[in-house]
């Protein structure tokens, strides 16, 4: 047992019985260099990580390695989910030097923390192109020793290079209507229309690009908006990205070199599955398309059956590896088919169905001659209650295989957009159980991750709150959960904890002029504050804080969360049009500030017909961001339900946006008529 043992994150848990002397990311690790004058050697990942998992079996576990490991530098070791801020700040070093990043991240650093070498995965062995990871620990051993002088020079130069980088957005304006269209061209650019996907040999699921496109459709009316979304959300469903079978979606697909079908990376995040559960909610809400409320559902379903927690919150992820029956394991195990697993599970006629219907060949579009299931374009219609039956059998049959592993801490930014998908698809889709699985997760946040002054804790797992600080997108993510959530329930508690987050936001997170920040001001000191508002695979903490704190205002009226929102959203003016793909979140919420946000009070009896009927018209109108306060007039609960009395004595409702209202409603629809584009 080495350091680690006793940590809450299950990925340095997997290493507490290497032979390296790992430590955690501590003050005593770093001070333990400098008594020792050594370099740190920092090794970041995470727990679904395939290569991860490789280098930690080729070169962790490996005695030799271990012991010049240990003799010649400290060994920390870090889970990217628990301190995605020592992330940030070292893959940026990584990126700047190298041109490219990625997990396992190796970085050798002074003991004052200062970068000097860095990489991602060493194999063993020197190939393709590649030193082996002993030559590498010789090479900065050697530098170290040798050339103290150099090495210095060097690490004081990454250094000041990514303290000059803060971003600053000064006099930046907000995002117009020409800033919208300009990165809807562009996106069109990036588009394979005869696909549906975006370009490039590895696809990752654009979600906030999706809801920019919707918001982009509802608020504009731009057909190739809503074109461009229903191909992307068809073109996953349809792949291998989507499990067929169990519901959810897997991190990316690769197009093979070989050419042939998409190929996943197996592992399933809970961020990914949050957020496409909610954009094909999203989608159904403006097409009605099946195809878009199944996969909604079923990934819903997903994530509760297999991410839940018995605290009630939700897992960060399943491995991409398993058993695969032999012992050993490998990539997708779980997952793939071969066309005798078929027939042993269905019988010959249903198995040769199911190889058409699901793309399974003799060849395998996998490894080992097997297939993972998609939906070929050429199948052609098939039948709705066959397909269903065989999918039932097959997860039956899957469920004998050995299951792949389980990152069970609960990351409070996850599961706040979590909360947010859940409530969404029980309210639009009538499924209560969900939305109590989301005031579940909701109220294990607040019980577990924010302390008496509503500061959060980034992690925490088997009830245990984690004791490394909460960063901007557990703010942000968290606080949309609650406002979703308020407004979905009527249930006011869940807006007011949202503004305790918000006002942290405000007061730990802002800089002078506006600019927001990864962490707080009070926060561990890194070599680099981390401030980034580009979308990575889920929105990043700057624009999901300007999401939430424009959401918050709507419904409070708070100019000073309003005028937050909106400095914060200058960076989407600069970035939107040349590189929409990764700032897609702050464009649709650019929509949700040109478009008002609208504020809708339902007023009325929740038992009451009338009012529930409301309610759903408003959870279901396009409007983009648009707010929901649902209660008796008299509850106090919302600040929108204030002054809105019933009309003739019934449940009535109150369209706002721009400090203009209209008329109030008393039936459904019209009060659609007044959420559609131009209404």
């Amino acid at each position: 047992m080495n350091r680690l043992a006793g940590v809450t994150s299950p990925y340095l848990l997997q290493h507490a019985d290497n032979p390296v002397d790992w430590w955690p990311w501590t003050p005593e690790a770093f001070e333990e260099a400098r008594r020792r004058d050594v370099p740190v050697f920092l090794s970041v990942g995470y727990s679904a990580c395939h290569w991860c998992h490789v280098m930690a079996h080729e070169s962790f576990e490996d005695d030799a390695t271990a012991a010049y490991l240990n003799e010649h530098f400290v060994p920390v070791k870090v889970d990217r989910e628990e301190r995605p801020d020592v992330d940030a700040v070292y893959m940026e070093a990584v990126q700047a030097a190298t041109g490219q990043g990625g997990w396992p991240m190796s970085v050798f650093m002074t003991p004052d923390g200062e970068p000097f070498y860095f990489g991602t995965y060493f194999p063993p062995e020197a190939r393709h192109g590649m030193p082996s990871f002993r030559q590498v620990l010789d090479g900065v051993h050697n530098a170290w020793t040798s050339r103290r002088d150099e090495v210095g020079e060097v690490a004081g130069k990454i250094t000041r290079d990514l303290a000059e980088r803060e971003l600053s957005i000064g006099d930046a304006e907000m995002p117009t209507e020409e800033t919208q269209a300009l990165a809807l061209l562009q996106l069109t650019r990036d588009i394979d229309p005869s696909t549906g996907w975006f370009e490039g040999d590895t696809k990752f699921p654009p979600s906030m690009v999706i809801e920019f496109l919707l918001r982009h459709h509802a608020r504009a009316g731009s057909v190739g908006a809503l074109e461009m979304s229903e191909g992307l959300c068809g073109a996953m469903a349809r792949s291998s990205l989507y499990d067929q079978v169990g519901g959810g979606f897997h991190r990316y697909v690769l197009t093979p070199r070989a050419g042939g079908p998409l190929v996943p990376h197996f592992e399933k995040m809970l961020y990914d599955n949050a957020l496409l559960c909610r954009a094909y909610a999203h989608l159904w809400r403006v097409t009605g398309s099946d195809l878009a409320r199944r996969v909604a559902l079923e990934t819903a379903d997903f994530m509760v059956r297999e991410l839940r927690t018995p605290e009630g919150g939700y897992a960060s992820a399943l491995d991409a590896d398993s058993d695969a029956g032999d012992g050993t394991h490998e990539e997708g195990a779980f997952y793939v088919w071969t066309p005798a697993q078929l027939t042993q599970v269905l019988g010959e006629g249903d198995a040769a169905f199911a190889a058409r219907y699901f793309g399974v060949t003799e060849e395998g579009t996998f490894e080992g001659g097997a297939s993972v299931l998609r939906l070929p374009q050429d199948a052609g219609p098939a039948d709705a209650e066959r397909v269903a039956r065989i999918k039932e059998r097959l997860a039956a049959a899957r469920e004998e295989r050995p299951r792949p592993g389980r990152d069970d801490k609960i990351v409070a930014a996850w599961n706040g957009l979590a909360v947010a998908a859940l409530a969404e698809a029980g309210g639009f889709f009538d499924r209560p159980d969900l939305v109590e699985r989301a005031t579940e997760a909701a109220d294990l946040l607040v019980r577990l991750h924010m302390d008496d002054g509503a500061r959060l804790a980034r992690t925490s797992r088997d009830g245990r709150r984690g004791t490394h600080a909460g960063v901007l997108e557990d703010y942000g993510d968290v606080a949309e959960g609650f406002l979703t959530l308020a407004s979905v329930t009527g249930e006011g508690a869940w807006l007011e904890f949202a503004g305790f987050l918000l006002d942290i936001v405000l007061e730990k997170f802002t800089g002078p002029a506006g600019q927001l920040y990864d962490t707080a001001h009070d926060a561990e000191q890194l070599i680099r504050r981390p401030q980034d508002p580009t979308d990575n695979a889920a929105p990043s903490g700057w624009t999901a804080a300007a999401g939430a704190l424009l959401s918050y205002a709507a419904h409070t009226g708070s100019q000073t969360h309003r005028t937050a929102a909106e400095q914060s959203l200058g960076v989407v003016k600069a970035l939107g049009p040349r590189v929409p793909r990764f700032v897609g979140w702050g464009l649709a919420v650019a929509e949700a500030v040109l478009d008002g946000p609208r504020e809708v009070a339902v007023v009325g009896p929740q038992d009451d017909r009338g009012a529930r009927e409301l309610h759903r018209t408003a959870l279901l109108g396009t409007a983009p961001g648009a707010v929901v306060a649902a209660g008796r007039p008299d509850s106090g609960e919302f600040p929108l339900l204030q002054d809105r009395p019933l009309v003739d004595g019934r449940p009535a409702a109150y369209v706002c946006r721009h400090f203009v209202c209209t008329a109030p409603v008393t039936d459904a629809d019209s009060l659609q008529e007044q959420l559609r584009p131009g209404g």
